[in-house]
């Protein structure tokens, strides 16, 4: 090959990967280099914890193609990405307190290959609880069941059913289900813990994501967040009867609330997120050397030469 009378081996560009994480929605656009492809992470919104001894909130659905999965063709044209809300916790209030509401779905959108994520069910209250059911269920309450995870379904699952509760004082809430775990049942003494969420590398570093929220009790322990951004549940026995939220951009579910007091609230879950790992999409990587001419000057015409 000519490199421009220079003498010694040519050097060849290798273009990087590009990892874009979204923790809003917006759009994807690939560089326009013909279609690539990508490995994805989509995480929806977590559900919220019920309020009174309830229920966790249930995980955000965790779906993933990284490592050994699938992976997606990525066309030229922008891609709407959709990252999925918490859930609101349920509301404290003598003999009536709330459910946690449903986390939303996060979406990358990508044609004819869509994937979608669906938000957390929300941890049970003293009222019905219509929207348990979710990627984790949210966990039961003294009163109302567990919710059903990898609703709908999708292979492999999106997470897990939501943990059952004891049905006499003390009250204690079961834990929402998590992407890698079921929700702990609660016992007399000991409020259910979250699901535990899945660790993922799709960025370089290991990061857990989609932990169920813990059980709230009245009268006993309160339940443990799951690994993965979910919230503890809250205890009457202690100042913080609240549940705590899940951690944004995890899709951790929310803590049950312990009290039905009319400021023990369950706690929200946490946002989800979207990440995408396009091959070869990113920069060329310039290594020292000999270049030929014509490669210089085309690099440094683009603006990627240094």
């Amino acid at each position: 090959m000519s490199n421009g009378g220079i003498i010694g081996p040519v050097n060849d560009p290798v273009l990087a990967d590009k990892i874009t994480t979204f923790t809003a929605s917006g759009t994807y656009t690939s560089p326009g280099l013909g279609p690539l492809q990508a490995d994805y992470l989509v995480v929806a919104g977590g559900g919220g914890g019920g309020a009174s001894a309830a229920g966790g909130g249930g995980a955000g659905g965790f779906r993933t193609s990284f490592p050994g999965g699938t992976k997606l063709t990525i066309p030229a044209s922008p891609i709407t990405v959709t990252v999925g809300a918490g859930g609101a916790g349920g509301c404290g209030a003598p003999g009536a307190s709330t459910p946690g509401v449903a986390g939303t779905n996060s979406v990358f959108a990508n044609s004819p290959s869509p994937i979608t994520s669906t938000g957390g069910g929300g941890g049970s209250g003293e009222t019905p609880n219509t929207n348990a059911n979710g990627g984790s269920g949210g966990g039961a309450n003294y009163v109302h069941g567990a919710g059903t995870g990898n609703s709908p379904p999708t292979s492999p699952p999106q997470g897990n059913s939501g943990g059952t509760a004891t049905g006499g004082n003390p009250f204690t809430g079961g834990g929402g289900g998590g992407a890698a775990a079921v929700g702990t049942n609660s016992t007399p003494s000991q409020a259910g813990p979250g699901g535990s969420g899945s660790a993922n590398s799709i960025t370089g570093s290991s990061i857990s994501y989609s932990g169920g929220g813990g059980g709230g009790a009245f009268a006993a322990t309160f339940g443990s967040g799951g690994t993965g951004g979910g919230g503890r549940g809250g205890q009457l026995c202690t100042p913080q009867v609240a549940g705590s939220s899940g951690t944004p951009n995890t899709g951790g579910g929310g803590g049950g609330s312990g009290s039905s007091a009319p400021d023990a609230d369950g706690g929200n879950g946490g946002s989800g997120i979207v990440i995408v790992k396009q091959y070869g999409a990113g920069p060329y990587s310039i290594a020292p050397g000999v270049w030929s001419l014509s490669e210089q000057y085309n690099f440094k015409k683009a603006g990627q030469w240094s």
